[in-house]
C-alpha cells in the first residue's frame, strides 16, 4: 500500500476539473512521455470504465494530451493542449471502450509512436486524488507510481542483468528505494522498475545500456521529489526533533486508524493537527527530506485556495461545459443586499465553496482537498470562519493539518474516489475533513474533532456521483456548498457534546461498504441519478436518451 503524506490529501495543486480524471490522467500520460526516447508523433488513447463515459466533460482528453506534451498537473496551458499538440505535430485520437472490463474504473491504454519510430503501449490507472499507477508496459504487468525518481529498463530475462543495473546505480552513488522485476515468462522480455532517492544523472542510462541484454532504459522523474519545497538534506540531528522533543520513528506514528491517533493525542496531550504533523515530519525524516517543507507547502496551499475562492466573486468565469458560472457572485449579492438568510457563517461558506467549483470547472488552478470535485468544501468552511471569527492564517494552517489527518484516515481505510465510492467518498470525505478542522479551530478536543467528522460523513452517507453530461459542474457545485454547511453543523453538534452512536472508524468502514455496493451507474459514470433524467440528458450531445 502506498504511504500517504499530507500532500496526497491536501493536494495536488492542479488545474481542474477532476483530480482523478484530469490530474491523474495527465500523470499517466506524462510518465508514458518520459518512457520515450524521442518526441511523440502519434498517440491513441483507449479509454475504459468511467474514463470512457466522461472523458470529454472531465477534461480527461485535454489532460492526456497535455501529459504527452510534458506538462505538469498545475500548468495553466492544459485547457489549450489540443491546439498546442497541433503546433507540435502530435496526432492524437480517443477510442472509448465502455463495455470492456478492467481492474480499475479509471483506466487508459496509451498507444504511442515516437519520432524514431518506436512503438510503446502503456496501461495506466488513476487511483484517486490525482495519484496514478502504470500497471502494464507493452503487455507486461508492472507497478510504477511516479512517487520517486525511477528507472525502467527493458531487457532479456537472463542472469546478470539485474546485477549490472544495480552496480551502475552503486557506482553513481544512487540509493535504491525499491526494485521490482516483471516478466511474462522466464527467458523472455522483462522490465525492471527501480525507484531511487536521488535524481538520476543523464550518463546513467548510457552506462546501463552497455549490457547487450538491455534494450531500453527510461528515466521517470517525480514531480513530488522535484517540488521546490521538498528537497533532500544531509543527515542532521535537528531533523529528528519536534518542538524540543525527540521525534518518534515513523512506524510508531503511522496511525492505521482513528483509534490509534486518538490514543496518541491523549498520551501526549496533542491536538490532531500536531499528531499528523509529527507523522509527516517522521515520514520526511525517514525519506531524507527537508522537514520544514510541510509548513511552506500548507502556506502555498492556502494562497491557491484563497485565489480560487475569491476570484469568481469579482470576475465570474463560465465553466468549460457551460452549465455553471456566476452562481457564487449571485450568492454574495444576495448576502450583501440584506435579503435571504442572514447567517454570515453559513452564507459565506456557501459562497466560497461554490466559487472554488466555478474556478475548478473553468479549468482554473485549485487544490484537490481531498479531490478536485470536492475542492470547495474545506476553503468554504475555513475562509467563512476566518471572516466571522477573525482566525489568523496561522490558525487556518493548523486547521488544514487537522483536515489532512481525517482525509488520511479515510483514504487509508476506504476511498476518496467518486469512481470507487460515489460522491459520499468525495464531498462526504471533504465535509468530514472540514468538520474536524472547524471543530479544532473552535476549541474542540481530538475526540470531538473525529466525532464531528463521523457526523458529517454519516450525514452524506450514500450520496451518489452523477455528474450531468459527465461534467464536474452540476450537481457538484451545489453539493460542495451542502458539504460545507453540513461540516459546520456537524462541528456544532460535536462541540455541544452530542456523541455519535457509531465511532469514526466504523463510519469510515460503513462508507466504504456503501460505496462498493453502489452500482456503476452511480459512481461517476454519468449514467444514473440526476445525470439520467430527461432534463440532464438534454445537455449531453452523445446521450441516446435525448
Amino acid at each position: 500500500m502506498k504511504t500517504l503524506s499530507v500532500r496526497d490529501i491536501i493536494g495536488p495543486v492542479m488545474i481542474g476539473p477532476s483530480s482523478s480524471h484530469t490530474a491523474g490522467a495527465l500523470r499517466i500520460a506524462l510518465m508514458t512521455r518520459q518512457m520515450l526516447n524521442a518526441k511523440p508523433r502519434e498517440v491513441e488513447f483507449l479509454l475504459y470504465g468511467s474514463f470512457s463515459h466522461t472523458y470529454h466533460g472531465h477534461g480527461t482528453d485535454k489532460a492526456l494530451v497535455a501529459g504527452m506534451l510534458g506538462m505538469a498537473p498545475d500548468d495553466e496551458r492544459i485547457r489549450h493542449s489540443f491546439e498546442l499538440a497541433q503546433q507540435e505535430g502530435l496526432a492524437f485520437a480517443f477510442t472509448p471502450l465502455p463495455d470492456t472490463e478492467t481492474r480499475h474504473p479509471n483506466t487508459v491504454d496509451i498507444v504511442v509512436t515516437d519520432e524514431d519510430g518506436t512503438h510503446l503501449t502503456v496501461r495506466g490507472e488513476s487511483i484517486g486524488g490525482g495519484a496514478a499507477v502504470i500497471s502494464a508496459i507493452n503487455g507486461v504487468e508492472v507497478q510504477l507510481t511516479g512517487e520517486h525518481h525511477s528507472i525502467v529498463t527493458e531487457q532479456r530475462d537472463v542472469q546478470g542483468v539485474l546485477a549490472h543495473i544495480t552496480a551502475c546505480l552503486n557506482a553513481a552513488n544512487i540509493n535504491i528505494a525499491t526494485v521490482r522485476l516483471f516478466r511474462t515468462k522466464k527467458g523472455q522480455t522483462a522490465y525492471t522498475v527501480i525507484e531511487t532517492d536521488e535524481e538520476l544523472p543523464p550518463a546513467l542510462s548510457d552506462a546501463i545500456l552497455l549490457n547487450p541484454n538491455i534494450t531500453a532504459v527510461n528515466v521517470i522523474r517525480s514531480e513530488k521529489v522535484d517540488d521546490e519545497s521538498v528537497h533532500r538534506v544531509e543527515e542532521d540531528q535537528s531533523n529528528a526533533i519536534w518542538h524540543g522533543r525527540p521525534l518518534p520513528s515513523f512506524d510508531d506514528v503511522d496511525f492505521p486508524d482513528g483509534a490509534s491517533i486518538l490514543a496518541y493525542c491523549r498520551e501526549h496531550d496533542l491536538p490532531l493537527s500536531d499528531a499528523i504533523c509529527i507523522r509527516e515530519r517522521a515520514f520526511l525524516v525517514r525519506n531524507g527530506l527537508h522537514t520544514d517543507s510541510t509548513s511552506k507547502y500548507l502556506d502555498e496551499v492556502l494562497d491557491v485556495m484563497r485565489a480560487a475562492a475569491t476570484g469568481p466573486l469579482t470576475e465570474p468565469r463560465p465553466s468549460m461545459g457551460g452549465l455553471i458560472g456566476g452562481e457564487a457572485r449571485k450568492l454574495m449579492d444576495l448576502w450583501e443586499s440584506g435579503e435571504g438568510l442572514r447567517d454570515e457563517l453559513m452564507a459565506k461558506a456557501a459562497v466560497y465553496s461554490m466559487a472554488v467549483l466555478e474556478t475548478n470547472a473553468s479549468m482554473g488552478k485549485i487544490v484537490a482537498a481531498c479531490t478536485a470535485g470536492s475542492s470547495g468544501v474545506i476553503p468554504g468552511v475555513l475562509f467563512a470562519l476566518q471572516d466571522t471569527h477573525g482566525f489568523s492564517n496561522a490558525r487556518l494552517h493548523r486547521a488544514l493539518a487537522n483536515a489532512a489527518a481525517v482525509g488520511y484516515l479515510i483514504a487509508r481505510n476506504a476511498t476518496v474516489s467518486g469512481a470507487e465510492g460515489g460522491c459520499q467518498a468525495e464531498v462526504g470525505s471533504a465535509s468530514a475533513m472540514a468538520a474536524s478542522a472547524a471543530c479544532e479551530l473552535l476549541g474542540g478536543a481530538p475526540e470531538q474533532c473525529l466525532g464531528a467528522a463521523s457526523i458529517a460523513l454519516a450525514g452524506l452517507l450514500g450520496l451518489v456521483c452523477d455528474p450531468i453530461a459527465g461534467l464536474v459542474e452540476a450537481p457538484c457545485q451545489k453539493r460542495n456548498a451542502t458539504g460545507a454547511v453540513n461540516a459546520l453543523v456537524s462541528a456544532q453538534i460535536a462541540l455541544a457534546g452530542c456523541t455519535d452512536l457509531v465511532d469514526f472508524d466504523q463510519t469510515v468502514e460503513a462508507m466504504y461498504r456503501v460505496g462498493r455496493s453502489l452500482p456503476f451507474e452511480l459512481r461517476e459514470s454519468a449514467l444514473g441519478g440526476l445525470a439520467a433524467t430527461p432534463a440532464a440528458c438534454a445537455f449531453c450531445e452523445s446521450c441516446s436518451r435525448q
